[in-house]
């Protein structure tokens, strides 16, 4: 990769990208709160489950087939994938946040002029995070395989900083956990890239169940 696209793909992968990332939990605020998720091992075995359950068989695929459609400039296959990441969301939560996000990153690609040429995507209000980040990822001409490890690895560590500030972890603790999830990055991303369209799936039940229980908990502190 060369250095333009390493630094435009830091940025895109940066927590400060104005996109709102780090108001969502994604039901781990709930797993926490019911015990589930409660020190720094079980934080690990969450999260290494997530990666391989969620991330590594819907999301990160959902993601690659969003890159090629950029690619190839075909708006049916993009507003086919994206239509499909929207249906996958089970609960109010998991849908408003891809949502906003995706918003949100739309609207800041506009801003700073690096909306795809051409209009060959749909613009809706209704466009998915991963989506968004697809028609950014191609507009800067960032390499597929390394924007799909940089989502990845953003999605973990989020998931890390809402352990670190509602466990509560230490920083150094949140560091280690970050570090040892690597391998689990590292495979659900070579997954990602290669499972076939016919063994896709978002079947998680538990974590729809947290999102849904996450809507009526008290005291919450995230959108999710």
């Amino acid at each position: 990769m060369n250095a333009s696209a390493l630094l435009h793909l830091l940025q895109l992968a940066s927590p400060s990208l104005p996109v709102g990332a780090y108001s969502y939990s994604q039901g781990l605020e709930t797993a926490i709160e019911r015990g589930r998720v409660r020190c720094a091992h079980s934080a690990a075995r969450y999260l290494a489950r997530q990666l391989d359950d969620v991330q590594a068989c819907w999301d990160g695929p959902v993601f690659w087939r969003l890159l090629a459609a950029c690619r190839a400039g075909d708006g049916a296959a993009f507003a086919q994938w994206n239509a499909r990441y929207l249906a996958s969301r089970e609960s109010a939560e998991l849908r408003a946040e891809t949502v906003q996000m995706g918003f949100s990153l739309t609207r800041l690609l506009i801003e700073l002029h690096l909306a795809p040429a051409g209009g060959a995507m749909p613009h809706t209000r209704d466009t998915c995070f991963p989506a968004a980040l697809a028609q950014a990822v191609e507009a800067l001409q960032v390499p597929h395989e390394e924007a799909l490890l940089a989502m990845l690895f953003s999605w973990a560590e989020n998931q890390v900083l809402v352990c670190v500030k509602s466990i509560p972890l230490g920083q150094v603790a949140g560091q280690r956990l970050l570090l040892g999830l690597r391998p689990a990055i590292e495979a659900a991303t070579a997954r990602a890239r290669t499972l076939p369209d016919e063994e896709l799936s978002s079947w998680a039940p538990g974590l729809a169940q947290l999102s849904m229980y996450h809507e009526v908990q008290s005291g919450r502190l995230y959108r999710s």
